[in-house]
Order: C-alpha cells, then structure tokens, then sequence
C-alpha cells in the first residue's frame, strides 16, 4: 500500500486535486491518502465554496497559512508542511500546478528523501518575470515523477533534460473536473441570478500581479472593458487582490458608472462554469480558464504577453492578446461579430486524466518501471 499526500494551496489546485483523490479511494487497498490544505487561499469565497461544490471531503491537514510575499508564503508553508512529513512520513508527496506551496510543499518532500510527482508538469511561458514559471522549473527539476497535461509539456521537459522515463502524458486533470460535474454546473441558475443570457454576455477574471498591482495598467483596462460593456454585458466576478487595488486605486465610483459592468464577489465552481460555458467570450489572465473554455469552444482572450498553454491558442479557443488597448478591443469586437475561434479539444483532455495518473501509481506498487510505461502507453 502507498502512502501518499495530495497538497492543495489556492483555488486552482481545488479542480485538479479532487479526481485524483476520488479515483485513489476507488482502491483502499492500495492506497492511503493524505489531504493536506496549506490555506495559501483560506477566504471562505476562494476555499471553502469550492471545497463544498466539488464535493472534496475536510482536509486532514490545514496549515493555515495565509497570505504574505512570495517568500513569507513559501518559507512559513515549507516550516507548516515538514512537520505534516514528519508526523505521516508518507511514500509520495502530489503536488499540483504551479502556485507557492506546490513548490514549498515539494522542496520539503525531497529534503527528507519523499518521492514527488508533479500534476501539470512541463508548462512553460517562456517568462521568468512571473513567479508561476519559477514555481514550475523548479518543481519540475526535482520531482521523480512529471505528470503532464499535453504533448508540448512532455517536449519542454525532455528539452531541459528531464529523464524521458520519469514523464508521463496522462491528459489535463482538471477537464476531469468539468466532465465530472457538468450535470450539476448545468443546474445551476447562475445566470438567471445574474441577469444574462446565454451567449449575450463577456465574463472577466482578472488577478495577475503584473494586470492589477500597477495603476496605471489598471486604469488602461477599465478603458477597454468601458467600451466592451458598451456592446456587450460584461459580468466581473472580482478576485479579493483586485478588488483591494480598484479601491485603493480610487476606481469604484468610476465602475459605478459602466451599467453595463457587473461586478460581484468570487463565485463558487459550479456558478463559474455555468457563466463560462454560456458566455459570448470570456476576458481573463488565469491559466485554468484558458483550458476550460477551449473545452467549451467559447472564445478567449487572454490578457498577457504569453501563455504556458500554448495547446489552447494552437488547437483551443484561446488567442493571447497582450495589454495593448486597441488589440484587445479588436479582437473583442472580432468575437462579438461572431468571428470568435472555436477550435478543437486537444488530446488526453477525455475527463479520463484522474484514472490515468492513479494507474501509473497503482503500478508503481505492484510492478516495474518498465511495465508501468507500457501499461501507460496502450492507456493513451
């Protein structure tokens, strides 16, 4: 039997998390698992909502520990998080995506001679200004097992040297998410409590440091999403780091102004997805809304210079449109003209990945290396 300990810290993680550990309790027999909250996320509208909607069970471990810079989340994680190692001395440490404590959580696996498989391995935006990139390097180079979402991802690791036989293409985790729960998300009355209607709306989500710490990029997109709202109801669900910045930034009364801008508090999971797989085109700069609404087919503009999924601009809904005002407006008017992208779901995005990961740990306890990346292969 495997011991093994599956991290989440922020809200991203919640979606990929959540099939493994269902899938890993299909077999008692083979594995005891671990949940371990490190409460990089701990407001109740970015943990707990989505603890509830996807069915998660309580945490066995919460560390609590909160927000703070880069260095503060990741050293008092690392403090929090080897003492947990200590206590449970598990035979795997699971991390997955790229925030603070995936990163934290796997430094201290590997100091105390814990294995490490990263989900989401080998994305790369080929930009190390974003802390997410680092975050990912870093995991990828000292995990024993690379876990990883599309083909691109394999070639990355393998070009940085990466030993071909510890990755592993098992598809996107967090489609498995989407898949598993589209009966309910279908349910809901989000946009009823809203007051849109299907494919008459844009959604934005916006909360990258490099988008809402600086004022003056600030205002340059409440310009554009002030002549957006102009042709189509924008719906803003408003993460609490940009919230914070609009209001110190004097921008509330100005959004007050727009009718046509919605904003409101972070939504739960299945409210979410009920708004992005019913809206018109979706404004964002998360990695996560990128795959999700490719697996929609509603166009997407993502609101930076570059992507670690490029899977989603070359087969997806996704087209990167940088901050340059006049680009974003084109592209959304594009869209609204119904000229938007739909594009394809790329390969191993099935709603299968959950059931391919815990194969190749199933094996891991029984067999040798060897099989487990035949056994892999005829699963793809």
């Amino acid at each position: 039997m495997l011991k093994i300990a599956l991290v989440v810290g922020a809200r991203p993680n919640f979606m990929k998390v959540a099939p493994i550990l269902f899938e890993m309790r299909r077999y008692p027999d083979q594995f005891q698992t671990l949940l371990v909250h490190t409460g990089q996320h701990y407001d109740s509208k970015m943990s707990d909502v989505f603890f509830d909607d996807l069915g998660l069970p309580l945490p066995d471990v919460f560390l609590g520990v909160g927000s703070g810079s880069h260095a503060v989340q990741t050293a008092q994680t690392m403090i929090a998080f080897e003492k947990v190692l200590l206590d449970h001395r598990p035979d795997w440490v699971v991390v997955v995506g790229d925030v603070n404590s995936t990163v934290a959580c796997a430094l201290d696996a590997v100091k105390l001679d814990i294995s490490v498989a990263h989900v989401e391995a080998g994305l790369r935006s080929r930009d190390r200004s974003m802390p997410e990139e680092i975050n990912r390097i870093l995991t990828d180079s000292i995990s024993s097992l690379l876990l990883t979402p599309s083909l691109d991802a394999n070639a990355n690791l393998l070009a940085e040297g990466i030993a071909e036989e510890k990755i592993r293409f098992v598809g996107n985790v967090m489609i498995d998410s989407l898949r598993r729960f589209d009966a309910y998300t279908a349910q809901t009355n989000a946009l009823e409590a809203v007051g849109v209607e299907a494919r008459a709306y844009g959604l934005v989500t916006l909360h990258r440091p490099s988008n809402v710490d600086d004022p003056r990029q600030l205002h340059s997109l409440l310009n554009v999403f002030e002549k957006i709202q102009q042709q189509v109801p924008l719906v803003f669900p408003v993460h609490p780091r940009t919230r914070k910045m609009m209001t110190e930034c004097g921008l509330m009364d100005r959004i007050g102004r727009m009718p046509g801008l919605r904003l409101m508090d972070p939504l739960g999971y299945k409210d979410f997805v009920q708004l992005e797989r019913n809206a018109q085109l979706v404004l964002t700069d998360s990695g996560g809304v990128q795959e999700e609404t490719t697996v929609f087919h509603v166009p997407c503009l993502t609101i930076r210079n570059n992507t670690e999924r490029p899977v989603t601009v070359d087969c997806g809904t996704n087209t990167v449109v940088g901050t340059d005002e006049g680009t974003i407006l084109r592209e959304a008017s594009k869209i609204i003209a119904g000229r938007g992208k739909t594009g394809r779901i790329p390969d191993g995005w099935d709603g299968r990945a959950a059931e391919r990961i815990v194969a190749v740990f199933r094996q891991i306890d029984t067999q040798t290396p060897e099989l487990i990346m035949a056994a892999q292969a005829e699963s793809l």
